[in-house]
């Protein structure tokens, strides 16, 4: 079985940051893509950013050049840091990870609980 589990969330207010984290943990090989995705309340849940495992990013038009996606490959943990911050970020975020259990297995996507950010005016 494969577990994430983010951390991080919080209230802010406008034009601050949070830096949110998801750990994959259990039985896990190696880690393809990575990524975060948000869903505000009566919308649908929207890619944020992703991570290749060679490091190579893409964003949201809507959060280019305020929020920025890492990750460490030796703890299986994927990152955002999220600057300027404005209401319109206010969602739960989820963490995805593309895992492969064992080798041969084939890469399952796994899915992290959600995190709540809530950005003040």
């Amino acid at each position: 079985q494969v577990q994430l589990v983010e951390s991080g969330g919080g209230l802010v207010q406008a034009g601050g940051s949070l830096r949110l984290s998801c750990a994959a943990s259990g039985s896990i090989f190696s880690i393809n893509d990575m990524g975060w995705h948000r869903q505000a309340p009566g919308k649908q849940r929207e890619l944020v950013a992703a991570i290749t495992s060679g490091g190579s990013t893409n964003y949201a038009d809507s959060v280019k050049g305020r929020f920025t996606i890492s990750r460490d490959n030796a703890k299986n943990t994927v990152y955002l840091q999220m600057n300027s911050l404005k209401p319109e970020d206010t969602a739960v975020y989820y963490c995805n990870a593309e895992v492969l259990r064992f080798y041969g297995s084939g890469y399952v996507d796994y899915w992290g609980q959600g995190t709540q950010v809530t950005v003040s005016s």
